[in-house]
């Protein structure tokens, strides 16, 4: 199947990829200046919480980068070795994002527990830790509603789940800020408690992302939603008169199609090639789709007879002259129909044979009975050529 429209798509990647480049760059340089206040500040304003925070942060800025990487490579063009191109690195990245989140989440729970069984560990917090931890929630909530509308511009799932892994960010800065106000107000053990809570909402999100990226890097289908659309879209295609076996995944934001249409069985190869080029362009016009493989049925393969397992061209050809001999002048041309586990032919004989009667007597006597005994032929029609100042003309004689 040939491309569509490739300069369109490469100033798509090109806008894309800057696009995506500078909102990840403005949330390294939030991460990165909120990484270092909130593990100071915590680690010596004795705020577990806020170090929690701190190192919430600062897988963050871990992510960045990773979505930076995955950003310059999955927008490659597809090449030999990856002929549907580079998309599943970002959801690679996604994946291993949210394993690192897991990670944390379960080691700040740990560690967290530990101190919780240990009341002398409880410590009252320094009061810079509320400021801090109140800068940190204003500036996540901020850099989520950027980074999300950028996000859904793109329509991009890896900046998308950063964008939402600020929010989670922000959401655990609030409980953050409730557990230093506690500990200042004399219930030291918020802070801890705080701190419990975040390490299980880092972890909760973590799983989350995994999860998903998971699921895409298995093949998971398109939404039932988008999937009904794309059967909507291909059915209307004029000439397509059926559609199954449709089949999607997804691939990064994009998805992948296979289809199988019903076109009349009768038409020439060109006609149906041409009926699953233009439902394969309106799918890729109308739908966020890297790539659509349209497979043209005769039949529907899931009612029909299988035809497999018939003889080749040559071999009915074949068959034909053996069974009907001299009765059978050499046609001008012969288009054979493998439908419902049979085959129909189509013979195509000059005028002159028309002209002699006989013989045209002794070939309909013979197809008669060649047709009552054989299994595989179910029925053969004959047509006459007549030529006309070098044109051929058709005409059904049968």
């Amino acid at each position: 199947m040939s491309s569509n429209h490739p300069h369109s798509h490469a100033h798509q990647h090109t806008h894309r990829y800057n696009e995506t480049k500078k909102s990840t760059m403005v949330s390294v340089w939030v991460n990165l200046v909120l990484t270092v206040l909130q593990i100071v500040v915590g680690y010596f304003g004795r705020s577990q919480a806020l170090v929690a925070d701190g190192l919430h942060s600062l897988s963050d800025l871990i992510a960045d980068f990773l979505v930076l990487y995955a950003n310059r490579k999955s927008h490659r063009s597809a090449d030999v070795t990856h002929p549907y191109g580079h998309a599943r690195i970002e959801t690679a990245a996604t994946f291993l994002l949210g394993v690192m989140l897991v990670a944390l989440g379960v080691g700040l729970l740990w560690n967290a527990g530990l101190k919780l069984q240990d009341p002398t560990a409880i410590r009252s917090v320094h009061v810079a830790t509320l400021y801090i931890a109140l800068l940190t929630l204003i500036s996540k909530e901020m850099l989520f509603r950027y980074m999300l509308a950028i996000a859904k511009r793109l329509r991009s799932q890896m900046l998308i789940a950063n964008a939402w892994h600020a929010r989670s960010d922000a959401a655990s800065s609030l409980v953050v800020l409730i557990g230093i106000g506690g500990n200042l107000m004399g219930m030291r053990f918020l802070d801890l408690i705080a701190a419990v809570l975040v390490a299980f909402m880092i972890a909760h999100m973590g799983w989350k992302m995994a999860y998903q990226a998971l699921m895409e890097l298995i093949d998971t289908a398109l939404d039932e939603e988008e999937v009904d659309k794309i059967r909507a879209t291909i059915k209307a295609t004029p000439g397509v008169v059926g559609l199954h076996e449709l089949r999607t995944r997804k691939m990064g934001d994009s998805g992948l199609v296979d289809a199988h249409i019903l076109v009349d069985p009768r038409l020439s190869v060109s006609e149906g090639h041409h009926i699953a080029e233009r439902a394969r362009k309106r799918v890729l016009d109308q739908h966020e789709i890297l790539d659509v493989l349209v497979h043209i049925d005769p039949e529907d393969d899931l009612t029909a007879k299988p035809s497999a397992h018939l003889p080749s061209r040559t071999e009915l050809i074949s068959r034909l002259q053996g069974a009907l001999l001299e009765a059978l002048p050499t046609p001008e041309r012969i288009v054979l129909h493998y439908l419902d586990g049979q085959v129909e032919a189509e013979l195509f004989l000059s005028d002159n044979f028309w002209s002699q009667t006989d013989q045209v007597v002794e070939l309909h006597k013979r197809l008669a009975q060649f047709l009552l005994e054989d299994e595989i032929f179910s029925v053969v029609r004959l047509h006459k050529v007549t030529h006309h100042n070098g044109a051929n003309k058709s005409d059904s004689a049968q």
